[in-house]
């Protein structure tokens, strides 16, 4: 049985939208028949055993601390992880190490697999220096963006294979001068086994937020500026113009959360506006089943072109219409007028405007959910999924047999 190592930032049994893709990798290989473990990084900040079962899953912990100043502090982490990983190879023996963004992770990963002669998989969920301006954090060319591009070129250029969720982010991987034959996309998918079938509405929770009767428009996700609320609250005046009894229902949290809810109590729709707060992941299909549209209107920047969300995949194997703006992420997966409706980033008007051609006109409603539905069950269902990473650990595993076949010959 094939052996694989997970190194990975954090882990189950936190909730985030890492460690649910996490899950879902981890438990399709389980069902191939590969066996997996997890190992988390000093990042992993929740208490808990230093082996700790999740799920079904074993998630190993690294332990300690990396103090100094910024640089040294990373590279002192990166160096705790590479041990903790080195250690637990020389225990369970894996087949491949295969290590998920960001950087120090695979920068950590890398290290062992050079020390022990275990193949290498370095997975790209987003380019993280990218991801700290999206979320705030950080700013496009800084010294640390700089730095943090540079390291993830290192693994890159190191690993024996590269994976990432999407072509943007394979496309500038090729911009860079990495082959495209060393690269393999595992696109972000859904475990329809455990999503299960879509619920029918709770017309007492319908009531308690005070959605009303008319249609719901719903976000369900984090709160970040990048994901573009603002906009969605500026197209609800517009919206309700057509739309008198339409509804927004915003579901999640955030570090914009305060700044939204004041934008949205200062609204002329704040009637129609209704923040819901951060619910259990096992409640999430009870919020969906309030919606008649979920949107999401990222706004326009190098993160969201180049990096594909799980939300709208899930809104479709929930059976929702989705409308979201063009930006390169979403382009990937909503196909305008088919899965679901696109329109331009940045405008609240253009965002109402889609909005409401779709609650005058239902007729096309019904063929562009199953278009969702099919959609994910074709290109998203990650039992499907799996298969991308058994080729590519197979092709791994071949090539490290067949050069000790030729060692020992």
């Amino acid at each position: 049985m094939t052996r694989v190592l997970h190194v990975l930032d954090h882990s189950l049994p936190l909730h985030s939208g890492y460690t649910f893709r996490t899950r879902a990798i981890l438990k399709a290989q389980q069902a191939c028949g590969i066996e997996v473990r997890g190992i988390t990084g000093l990042r992993h900040m929740a208490d808990g055993p230093d082996m700790e079962e999740a799920e079904g899953i074993q998630f190993h912990r690294t332990r300690g601390e990396a103090g100094g100043p910024a640089g040294l502090r990373e590279w002192r982490e990166i160096a705790r992880l590479a041990d903790s990983i080195q250690q637990l190879c020389e225990e369970w023996r894996p087949d491949v190490i295969h290590a998920h963004s960001p950087a120090l992770c695979g920068a950590a990963a890398l290290r062992a697999s050079r020390k022990l002669g275990i193949p290498l998989v370095y997975e790209i969920r987003a380019f993280w220096e990218d991801a700290a301006v999206g979320n705030g954090t950080g700013r496009e060319n800084s010294l640390k963006y700089r730095l943090t591009r540079q390291l993830e070129n290192h693994v890159v250029a190191g690993a024996n294979a590269v994976v990432t969720i999407c072509q943007g982010l394979k496309d500038d991987l090729i911009t860079r001068g990495v082959d495209p034959a060393r690269i393999t996309i595992s696109p972000n998918g859904v475990d329809l086994a455990l999503f299960g079938a879509p619920l029918a509405a709770d017309p007492a929770l319908r009531e308690a937020l005070g959605l009303g009767t008319g249609p719901a428009i719903g976000f369900i996700g984090s709160f970040y500026d990048y994901e573009g609320i603002d906009d969605l609250i500026d197209a609800m005046p517009l919206l309700i113009a057509d739309h008198p009894d339409a509804r927004l229902l915003l579901v999640g949290g955030g570090p914009c959360e305060t700044a939204l809810r004041e934008r949205a109590a200062s609204s002329s729709a704040a009637h129609a506006i209704h923040f819901v707060g951060r619910v259990p992941h096992h409640e999430v299909e009870r919020y969906y089943a309030l919606t008649d549209i979920m949107a999401y209107p990222r706004k326009a920047s190098r993160l969201t072109d180049l990096v594909t969300p799980l939300k709208p995949l899930e809104a479709m194997a929930q059976g929702k219409l989705v409308a979201a703006s063009s930006v390169g992420g979403h382009r990937e997966l909503v196909s305008d007028g088919v899965t679901g409706v696109l329109f331009a980033p940045d405008d609240p008007a253009t965002c109402a405007s889609a909005l409401s051609r779709l609650l005058s006109d239902r007729s096309g409603w019904k063929a562009m959910r199953n278009n969702g539905e099919a959609h994910v069950r074709k290109d998203h269902d990650w039992a499907k999924n799996v298969e991308r990473y058994l080729r590519v650990y197979q092709t791994l595993v071949g090539q490290l047999t067949d050069r000790s076949i030729c060692a020992a010959a």
